[in-house]
């Protein structure tokens, strides 16, 4: 702070003359700390105290009043006083000494907001705070079933990189676009800011910005990218707050290694690492003058994207160059004519719904995990790819123009590992996931829980019932095929999905005895023990419909369904790890096997006759709801269990898409391709069924062998038997 010193007090008696300052005798080197606002608030505390001392020895004169009582003459009217110099201006020195005190009261005032302002807008940065780490985002590696890698959600931050390691033409690129004079300026570049406010007018929109390198630093650790002028002013702030505490150097090296570049990659080395398969060590003046494009706007210009804008700015950062004059005109058109060649990423679109399963799952089981975590998973790259080739080749355009929209495909192995999941026909079109988050009525698909209960309850499969017109309290269900078959046995009625006889089953046994198989079977949802509950009126998800049907191919033992092995961090920390496979009994071995024989039927002779799987035993149950609006097949082997649906998002009604058809082709078409290599094991259950009708046939069959035989020898000689 500026140190003066006043000169000696004058006057006749001491009484008068005012202690003016004459001159600057002396001043101390002015000390700033590192904000500088020290300084500043110490000056206007200056002017203050010699405004108001200004004003109280004016006020004083002006009213007779005097530091020291006045020395009394023997003689006051022959006494002369002469004329002091500024004699009769009291008046204007009063209102001068007090203009100065409000001045200085308006500048202290000034700096008293300015302070609270800073109170208010400066984030609370603690004096250890670690800008490398600060507010990093944690990134989940997402392996597969083998551990490898398949894709990573999140931040990708690459390895740690120092500016010296990096080669020129990569930094000057970057200073040139983004902070020209970086190692000039305090934090906040007064005059690049009106540079850039002078071009933006010229303009009549942005073209160049006022941000320095540290402002964006701090803008990207601490603060949000909406574009208000508290936000602008807080990134000042911080700013000063980081050029205080860090050198330059190690400054350029945050920004470089923690700044966003698109395409989830932060920092040169990841962006490097993501857009031309290399370090950032080697990158060339074309690839340099990329990255350094993208701090504008990385989603934008990430060249993955948008490759041609990409490009564009890159010209740009060229041009910048050549300004500077940092390159010569034939590097800058060499690099011009050869643009770097990006890497195609190995991301498969259909995985997506996959990820964001996982991403959610893994959150849960570890919500307290800080930094990268690696999640292993369940899935088969090549089951995946299977369910996404059955998917892609059923949803034709004659499909489409069937009001069939979507589709969603789930497959677990035995042990209820999650092996593939598709949940919509183009994940880059729509993220939703039908295989998850869609809840809709399963329609006959939810039939197998209502034998379960029957089979329970003493029912067999060749128990007897008559399809024929029935009335519940007002309610008369119908068949999808017009008219009634009569009757038939369980077999029968499984097989041909009959309604009126899974409804008076239910009546039968209870309706709640239904529900309660449904939910120890593995059905999650409600399921409420209404009327319409033996014709699936429960809305549930296919996830976990076709986990419901693990039981079925496990012999009654039902697994927990999981997508998920383990998670654990960079370090090696263990955060969840998969139990291992403990199924629960949830319907006896003989009851298991009588649920094969009665879905066996629907493949060998029934609805789902288009699913067959060959010389591989396979068991399944189709399901239709009204109107078409939705259409499942779940089906099992004794390797995988798999289910398909199919309809559309404005749930409107299909042009008759039944379970039997789209949905049993996609599942034939996805099991085939996954059951290659792999053993024909039997079903247990799994053989033809007599039906009710064919019984007399077959009576006479056997009545017209067994008397064959009594009338053949055990030679073959025939017997003649006489009398």
């Amino acid at each position: 702070m500026d140190q003066y010193k006043t000169c000696k007090k004058t006057g006749a008696n001491g009484a008068r003359g005012a202690g003016m300052v004459d001159g600057e005798t002396g001043m101390a080197k002015r000390q700033h700390d590192k904000s500088g606002l020290s300084a500043v608030a110490a000056d206007l505390w200056a002017d203050l105290k010699r405004g108001a001392a200004a004003f109280h020895r004016d006020f004083l004169k002006l009213f007779g009043f005097s530091a020291k009582p006045p020395v009394k003459e023997p003689f006051p009217e022959n006494a002369k006083y002469p004329k002091a110099p500024g004699d009769g201006k009291a008046w204007s020195r009063l209102w001068g000494s007090l203009a100065l005190s409000v001045i200085s009261l308006g500048f202290l005032g000034a700096a008293f907001a300015l302070g609270l302002a800073f109170i208010y807008l400066a984030p609370q940065v603690t004096e250890d705070q670690d800008l490398w780490n600060v507010n990093r985002q944690a990134a989940i590696i997402v392996l597969d079933r083998n551990g490898e890698e398949i894709a990573a959600r999140g931040a990708r931050y690459g390895e740690h990189v120092d500016p010296a390691e990096l080669p020129d033409h990569l930094i000057k690129a970057i200073l040139s676009t983004e902070d020209r004079r970086f190692y000039d300026h305090g934090g906040v570049d007064l005059r690049g800011t009106l540079r850039a406010a002078v071009a933006n007018m010229k303009a009549g929109t942005v073209v160049e910005g006022g941000s320095t390198i540290t402002q964006q630093l701090a803008k990207n650790l601490f603060l949000s990218p909406r574009q208000t002028y508290e936000r602008k002013a807080r990134e000042a702030l911080l700013a000063l707050w980081i050029e205080g505490h860090y050198t330059k150097d190690e400054i350029l090296s945050l920004y470089l290694n923690r700044i966003y570049l698109g395409a989830g990659a932060y920092g040169v080395e990841s962006a490097a690492q993501t857009y031309f398969g290399k370090s950032s060590r080697d990158v060339t003046l074309a690839e340099a003058a990329m990255l350094a494009g993208l701090p504008k706007a990385p989603s934008t210009y990430a060249p993955t994207q948008n490759p041609e804008g990409a490009q564009r700015r890159a010209g740009d950062v060229l041009d910048n160059l050549l300004e500077i004059g940092a390159v010569d005109p034939f590097a800058a058109r060499e690099a011009r004519l050869n643009p770097p060649v990006i890497s195609k990423q190995n991301v498969d679109s259909g995985l997506g719904y996959f990820f964001d399963y996982v991403a959610a799952k893994a959150k849960a089981m570890a919500p307290n995990a800080t930094g990268d975590v690696i999640v292993r998973t369940t899935i088969d790259q090549k089951l995946q790819r299977d369910a996404e080739a059955a998917v892609n080749a059923a949803m034709t355009v004659e499909a489409r123009l069937k009001g069939a929209d979507q589709a969603a495909l789930v497959a677990y192995d035995q042990s209820g590992a999650l092996r593939a999941m598709v949940g919509g026909r183009d994940y880059k079109e729509s993220q939703f996931n039908r295989a998850v988050q869609a809840k809709r009525q399963p329609g006959s698909a939810f039939k197998p829980f209502v034998y379960v209960a029957a089979m329970e309850s003493g029912l067999t499969p060749e128990s007897r019932f008559v399809d024929q017109p029935i009335d519940i309290a007002g309610w008369k269900p119908t068949n999808y095929t017009p008219g009634f078959a009569g009757p038939v046995r369980l077999t029968e009625a499984v097989a041909k999905s009959i309604n009126t006889v899974a409804v008076q089953v239910t009546e039968r046994i209870g309706r709640g005895k239904v529900a309660e198989a449904a939910k120890r079977l593995g059905i999650k949802s409600d399921v409420p023990p209404h009327r319409s509950i033996a014709l699936g009126a429960v809305d549930v998800t296919l996830e976990e419909l076709v986990g419901a049907y693990i039981p079925f191919a496990r012999g009654g033992l039902s697994p927990t369904p999981y997508a998920i092995s383990s998670i654990e961090t960079r370090d090696g920390v263990i955060l969840y790890d998969y139990p291992g496979d403990n199924p629960e009994r949830v319907m006896t071995a003989d009851v298991a096997k009588k649920m094969n024989h009665l879905l066996y039927q629907v493949m060998l002779n029934g609805t789902g006759g288009r699913a067959r799987l060959g010389r591989r035993p396979a068991a399944g149950k189709t399901g239709t709801t009204n109107d078409w609006r939705d259409a499942w097949f779940v089906g099992y082997t004794p390797q995988l269990i798999a289910g398909v649906w199919v309809g559309n998002d404005a749930y409107t009604p299909m042009e008759k898409v039944t379970g039997g058809t789209i949905p049993a082709t996609i599942w034939r078409e996805f099991m085939l391709s996954a059951h290659q290599g792999l053993p024909v094991l039997s079903l247990d259950g799994a053989y033809p069924a007599v039906s009710y009708a064919a019984e007399p046939v077959l009576l006479n069959f056997y009545r017209d062998v067994s008397s064959g035989f009594t009338r053949v020898r055990r030679d073959g000689n025939e017997r003649r038997y006489r009398r």
